[in-house]
């Protein structure tokens, strides 16, 4: 039997309540466990970045804030996400609700083909919304950095714009909804390096009112952009070969990048391995 890693030092609380509270989180596709004992705290009103290698867990982790995992065929999730008090996964959670609350954007662009006005407003109205659609459109275009530059284009389509337009008008769309948490997914990955700036400059600016979640590859952008840092690594079971995803550091960003206390997250920022 392989020994369980060592829980990873929670950090203490970052000047305010907790947005997400993740308790002993696992995660199995079939068989196959992707990840097991995530234990980690997320800041309201900060951005968290998780960093590591590719099939650790990340995005996992990720969809599994929102139940999007539900989505996957075979999925079974053991452990709790607490968002305002509440197991996301109590059989009483309402799934739909969960991810209204609790949005996200995917690594690639994926605006509905339709108009630029309704890919904003398409949330609202699938949410029954009846007030002023055009105000929530604009608010949330606004809040994406991007209202001056569509606000006259409104009624053409969202695939006309750019890569870097495209994806922040994916942030708008979920924007519309309400939300408290913004989960991203790599959302610069796929941009030239002033739409990937572009993107970066919002998420400072968004988390004066959203907590904001990001996984990403590129260490330089988690240094530049997150409060808090959560370095994942792959644990390769002896025996049988079985890997699947731990967490093993969690700290401040300047600390996980500076001075990180588990060598093998020294390793990783350094490129040493990774």
């Amino acid at each position: 039997m392989v020994s369980l890693p060592a829980t990873p030092r929670v950090p203490e609380q970052v000047g305010g309540a907790m947005a997400l509270e993740v308790r002993d989180l696992a995660l199995w596709y079939g068989q196959f466990q992707a990840i097991r004992h995530v234990t980690m705290d997320i800041p309201e009103r900060r951005v968290t970045a998780l960093i590591g290698p590719s099939g650790c867990g990340k995005s996992t982790l990720l969809r599994c804030m929102n139940r999007m995992n539900d989505l996957v065929p075979g999925v079974r999730v053991e452990g709790q996400v607490l968002y305002d008090g509440m197991n996301v996964y109590d059989p009483g959670a309402d799934a739909v609700e969960v991810r209204r609350r609790i949005g996200m954007v995917f690594q690639k662009p994926n605006p509905f083909p339709k108009s630029i006005y309704d890919n904003v407003a398409f949330g609202p109205r699938v949410n029954g919304f009846r007030g002023n659609l055009d105000e929530i459109v604009e608010r949330s275009l606004r809040r994406a950095a991007l209202w001056d530059e569509v606000k006259n284009r409104l009624k053409e389509s969202a695939f006309g714009l750019s890569g870097g337009q495209q994806q922040r008008l994916c942030i708008a769309r979920a924007l519309a909804t309400e939300p408290d948490v913004l989960l991203m997914d790599e959302p610069a990955s796929a941009l030239d390096p002033i739409a990937t700036a572009a993107i970066e400059d919002l998420m400072h600016d968004l988390k004066r009112e959203y907590t904001i979640i990001v996984v990403t590859h590129n260490m330089q952008q988690a240094a530049r952009v997150a409060d808090m840092t959560a370095f994942f690594s792959v644990q390769v079971h002896p025996d049988d070969d079985d890997r699947h995803g731990i967490l093993v550091e969690y700290d401040a960003t300047t600390k996980i990048f500076t001075t990180p206390a588990d060598k093998r997250t020294e390793d990783y920022v350094t490129g040493r391995f990774g």
